[in-house]
């Protein structure tokens, strides 16, 4: 991911990166199935996939603690 998308990520609501990291899950998923199966050519996709997957789940944790902190 460069730079720039990263800053999106960030940039996105709870529930938008929610959605993206089911999309990317399922994404994970048939490329994992993909892999078994000899079907997948590059397999850094997978690499790639989890990383925003994590990355996305940080800035909603982050997202999370922040506005737990505001209600207190």
């Amino acid at each position: 991911m460069k730079k720039n998308e990263i800053q999106e990520l960030k940039n996105k609501s709870a529930g938008e990166l929610e959605s993206i990291v089911r999309e990317s899950g399922d994404k994970l998923r048939a490329l994992r199935f993909d892999l078994a199966a000899g079907k997948v050519k590059n397999v850094n996709e997978l690499h790639h996939n989890r990383k925003k997957i994590a990355r996305a789940k940080t800035f909603l944790r982050q997202a999370q603690i922040t506005t737990e902190a505001n209600q207190k």
